[in-house]
């Protein structure tokens, strides 16, 4: 008997094997059993093949993928895998396998729907999906942002706009040392904002061999469990560092009888890989895509003859991967072996991205507060905005060591702000909610593992203040209008779904942002230049304003602009046509899923808001309804694993229909987690494989 499957009340998956190669195997096949048609869309995804089925709608994106060679990097990563380090080569081997033979006998709904059949893994898919599901998490199309916000109102604007923009993923995370809980263990706490897909970009597991025993939330396509797990004497959970680890080249090409040719930076033109490939796009004919490659990495967008608008642009993208052919896979099994938190640190040593804040405890009261992640050295410019390929001076010169930081008064706290990756990042989130995790914190001297879902679910929204402030100041208002004013100052500031007056702050925010994007100064920023449409998100100007209000509204240079009658204006009109109901009437969830949803069922409202700790994130003037938020949340307490918990936003199964396909959800809305449990005399078995 190879492998043992057993369930739990959620139908979370608990698998038993007797060696690491063997677990693996299981682990890749109730993978397949519970999320086939997610890893078929995300092996296309990563392939950039995802139009065949889904249509012209996927077309910028597999664009993306062929061109920045996803799929060539991931075979080359895996070679160097096998040549480095064979043990975890064949471990990953042995996922994929069972994989297939998962794949071969599923019956997923979705397959019959589209007519497709499962296809194969190769050994090389589970790095294509890591690295197709990370490669934005770095943000580089803000440097094209960058460079657009410049061009029409100067460098000085770059920092106006400087805040967690549309497309970044963060997540929130804090570490309560046995000091400052009840038991004197640890607790490591936290919830990795994503985008909210169904189904969910987390798969709650629990891997048991003689080796290791561990619980944590795997990505589905990928081996292990790589970002929040617990071994019963050591855990571990990671936040985005926001660091920036990938660079835009500005390539000058031409044509030759040969191919192509780009010029560097010794004044000479150099050769460029070239090839086509054949995209094809259903209900569509088919698509051809030129791959160019220069000496500094894959041509992302134009090429020769420039830009589709015919704007003489080409843009190469340099990233680790590409560069080293390592994506870090060699830190996941050292990560299920460990012990303390010194195994955990050295693990991460050899993690490449996307570059992490980690933080670890175990029980021998070891903690653990580090930057994971390989950062190159490069010139300042090269961070901030693309650069001449043609220009000496922007080459990657070595890595960055990883800072480190500490504990203060027994607490850590990540959430994506300026703290141990500052030297790394160039863009950070808004320190509201890591000011607010520790506020609440500071507030209770011994904090337990059941405590920390009340921190999980906080609404207060503080950068609603320099908002608040400008209707504060209005007077002249119309009667409608000054009842509206003070209704927003006698609002409490909290995010609720049953809140009407954090309806009307949504609704007065969001006509605020429109005004602003309509103003003379601001409107002509709203036409971005002709980069992919998978890029343009980063270069929409609303979205802009609204991540980046509170900058806007404070600023001691507005541009000329009048911010106190956009706010008056704001109000009068939100005043003449008032929101009917409350925040979660308009506030709900918005799930991406690769084919639409036929069951009918309504998506909740939600609280909480893009600066909550409990961050739904909606784009104010935009849409009120979030696609972003919570991708899981998770307690790991190490007095005792059977104490911690966690929970997802839909269920364990992605198989419609099934029972566990949305049970989580209420749990999830509620704030509440579904128990930890460990022991398998508990769990009901459901196959020995």
């Amino acid at each position: 008997m190879s492998a043992e499957t057993y369930r739990d009340a959620w139908g979370i998956p608990h698998l038993r094997a007797a060696t690491a190669g063997e677990l693996a195997r299981a682990q890749g096949r109730v993978t397949a059993r519970d999320r086939a048609w997610q890893l078929e869309v995300e092996r296309h995804r990563a392939q950039g093949t995802s139009a065949s089925f889904l249509g012209p709608g996927a077309l910028s994106w597999d664009r993306l993928a062929r061109r920045a060679r996803l799929a060539d990097t991931a075979r080359r990563c895996f070679a160097a895998l096998e040549d480095k380090d064979p043990e975890t080569a064949a471990w990953v081997r042995e996922y994929t396998d069972g994989v297939n033979e998962g794949l071969a006998a599923c019956d997923a709904p979705e397959f019959a729907r589209t007519g497709l059949a499962p296809g194969r893994w190769e050994p090389w898919t589970p790095l294509a999906v890591w690295l197709a599901t990370h490669i934005l998490f770095a943000g580089f199309p803000a440097k094209l942002w960058r460079e657009h916000i410049t061009a029409h109102l100067g460098p000085d604007a770059v920092a106006l706009f400087a805040t967690d923009g549309p497309g970044t993923a963060g997540s929130n995370g804090w570490l309560v040392s046995g000091e400052r809980t009840v038991t004197g263990h640890a607790i490591v706490a936290g919830d990795p904002h994503r985008f909210i897909e169904e189904p969910g970009v987390y798969q709650q597991i629990h891997l048991s061999c003689p080796e290791f025993d561990v619980v944590g939330l795997a990505v589905p396509g990928v081996p292990g469990i790589a970002h929040f797990g617990h071994t019963g004497t050591v855990a571990w959970a990671i936040t985005n560092a926001m660091a920036d680890y990938q660079d835009l080249y500005r390539e000058r090409l031409r044509r030759t009888g040969a191919g192509v040719e780009a010029l560097g930076p010794d004044g000479t033109w150099h050769r460029a890989a070239r090839h086509t490939e054949t995209i094809h796009v259903a209900g569509e004919d088919s698509v051809e895509v030129e791959v160019i490659e220069t000496d500094r990495g894959p041509v992302i967008a134009g090429g020769p003859e420039g830009l589709d608008d015919g704007t003489p642009a080409a843009l190469s993208l340099r990233y680790p991967p590409r560069v080293t052919a390592d994506l870090g896979f060699g830190a996941l099994l050292p990560l299920l072996r460990a012990r303390r938190v010194a195994d955990v640190d050295r693990a991460l040593d050899a993690w490449a991205e996307p570059v992490n804040v980690v933080q670890a405890a175990d029980t021998e009261g070891g903690l653990l507060h580090r930057v994971a992640g390989r950062v190159p050295v490069r010139a300042t410019a090269n961070r901030l905005r693309p650069v001449p390929a043609w220009e000496p001076g922007h080459e990657w010169t070595g890595w960055h060591t990883p800072p480190r930081a500490g504990l203060t008064d027994g607490i850590a706290v990540m959430a994506n702000q300026r703290g141990p990756a500052t030297p790394l990042g160039v863009e950070f989130a808004p320190p509201h909610r890591a000011d607010r995790i520790a506020a609440l914190l500071a507030g209770k001297e011994r904090w337990s593992a059941a405590d920390m879902p009340a921190l999980h679910t906080d609404t207060h929204l503080a950068s609603a203040g320099p908002l608040l402030d400008l209707v504060t100041a209005l007077d002249g208002l119309s009667p409608g209008a000054a009842a509206l004013r003070d209704r927003l100052l006698a609002w409490d500031r909290h995010m609720d779904a049953d809140s009407a007056g954090a309806a009307a702050y949504a609704a007065v925010r969001g006509a605020v942002v429109r005004h602003l994007a309509a103003h003379p100064v601001l409107a002509p920023a709203a036409v971005p230049p002709a980069y992919p449409e998978v890029l343009q998100p980063w270069l929409a100007l609303v979205p802009r304003i609204a991540y980046a209000l509170e900058h806007l509204l404070r600023a001691e240079d507005p541009y000329g602009i009048d911010r106190a009658e956009a706010v008056r204006a704001a109000l009068e009109e939100v005043a003449a046509e008032p929101p009917a109901g409350t925040w979660g009437d308009t506030h709900r969830l918005a799930p991406w899923r690769a084919l639409p949803d036929t069951s009918g069922s309504p998506e909740p409202g939600l609280s909480g808001d893009h600066d909550c700790v409990l961050c739904t994130s909606a784009v104010p003037g935009l849409t009120d309804r979030a696609a972003r938020g919570p991708a899981a949340r998770y307690v790991w307490d190490l007095a005792d694993r059977r104490r911690s918990g966690w929970v997802v936003p839909h269920g364990a199964s992605g198989v419609p229909g099934s029972p566990h396909h949305r049970d989580q959800q209420p749990l999830w809305l509620g704030g509440e987690l579904a128990p930890v449990v460990t022991d398998f005399d508990r769990l009901t078995k459901e196959t020995d494989d």
